[in-house]
C-alpha cells in the first residue's frame, strides 16, 4: 500500500520545507537558496540534512514557531507529530495488502505504508527479509518512512528468518502490529474484528448447546462427538475472551478427546 498522490505531495512539501529551514540554520548545502531548489536536489544530496534533522528534532519546534512557510494549522500539526519518530534498523519482513511489515531491534512490529511507490515496488526482485536503516513517522493516522531507506546487502539464513517469522506471528496473533504512532488514532480493522468475534461467538454458543447432550452410538461416533464438544468449548471460550488458564484447561480436554478418538480408530484396525 502507498499514500495517495495528494498525500504524497503534501508529505514531501512539508518535509522539504522543514529540511530547507534546517539547511539554512546549519549551512549543510549553503548554495541552496530556496525550498524549491532544495526539493530538486537528488536524495543523496539531502541525506546529510535529513540525518541532522533527526539528530536535532528540537529544530522542528523552532521551525513551527517561526513558521516561515505560513502553514495552516492542520499541516503544522502533522509536522509537530513527527517528533514521535522512530529511528532504528529494521527488517522488512513481509509485503501485505494494507502495509509492509517492519520488525525493529526490540522485536516491535510495524505496519508501514509506502510513499509514491509501494515498498514492494521499491524492492522488487530482492529476497526478504531486507535490513534497512529507516526513520518511521506518523502521517494522518498511518506510519510512513521519511523518504530515505538505507539497505544492507546481507543474506539471512533459515534461523534468522524463522525467528523473524515467529516475532511477526506473535504480534499478529496478539494484536500488537503497530499501525499508528499517534495516540488516540483509530487502528484499522479493530472494530471489524470485534464485530466478527461477537457474531461468531453467538453461533459457536448455539453449536455448543446443540451438541452438549449428544451421546451414545458406536465407539467411533461416540469418541468423535466428545472431540466435537471439547473443540466447540475451546472456540466458545476463545471468542468470549475467557482467561488463558481456562483456555489451557479446555485445550487439555480437547487433546484428551482427540487421543481417545485416535485410540478407538487404532483398535478398529486390529
Amino acid at each position: 500500500m502507498k499514500l495517495s498522490e495528494e498525500n504524497t505531495h503534501l508529505f514531501y512539501k512539508l518535509m522539504w520545507g522543514v529540511q530547507f529551514y534546517l539547511n539554512q540554520q546549519l549551512q549543510v548545502r549553503p548554495n541552496v537558496q530556496s525550498a524549491q531548489e532544495y526539493a530538486a536536489l537528488p536524495m543523496s544530496d539531502k541525506a546529510a540534512v535529513r540525518d541532522a534533522l533527526w539528530k536535532n528534532p528540537k529544530l522542528i519546534d523552532a521551525y513551527l514557531d517561526l513558521d516561515p512557510d505560513h502553514l495552516p494549522a492542520g499541516e503544522k500539526e502533522i509536522i509537530y507529530k513527527w517528533k514521535q519518530f522512530i529511528a532504528d534498523t529494521f527488517h522488512i519482513f513481509r509485503f501485505l495488502k494494507n502495509y509492509t511489515i517492519f520488525i525493529g531491534k526490540r522485536s516491535q512490529v510495524y505496519g508501514v505504508v509506502g510513499l509514491e511507490n509501494t515498498l514492494a515496488e521499491l524492492f522488487i526482485g530482492r529476497p526478504l527479509p531486507i535490513m534497512v536503516d529507516a526513520v518511521l513517522l506518523p502521517f494522518k493516522g498511518q506510519i510512513i518512512y521519511d523518504g530515505l531507506l538505507r539497505h544492507h546487502n546481507i543474506f539471512f539464513g533459515s534461523g534468522i528468518r524463522a525467528g523473524l517469522n515467529e516475532t511477526y506471528l506473535i504480534a499478529k496473533q496478539n494484536g500488537r502490529i503497530i499501525t499508528t504512532l499517534e495516540p488516540g488514532a483509530t487502528v484499522p480493522g479493530v472494530e471489524r474484528a470485534e464485530k466478527f468475534s461477537q457474531e461468531w461467538g453467538k453461533k459457536v454458543e448455539e453449536i455448543t448447546e446443540s451438541i452438549e447432550h449428544m451421546h451414545g452410538g458406536p465407539a467411533i461416533q461416540s469418541a468423535s462427538l466428545k472431540l466435537l464438544r471439547a473443540s466447540a468449548k475451546v472456540a466458545e471460550a476463545a471468542l468470549k475472551r475467557r482467561d488463558e488458564e481456562d483456555l489451557w484447561e479446555l485445550v487439555a480436554q480437547a487433546k484428551r478427546a482427540l487421543r481417545r478418538l485416535q485410540t478407538v480408530l487404532e483398535r478398529a484396525n486390529q
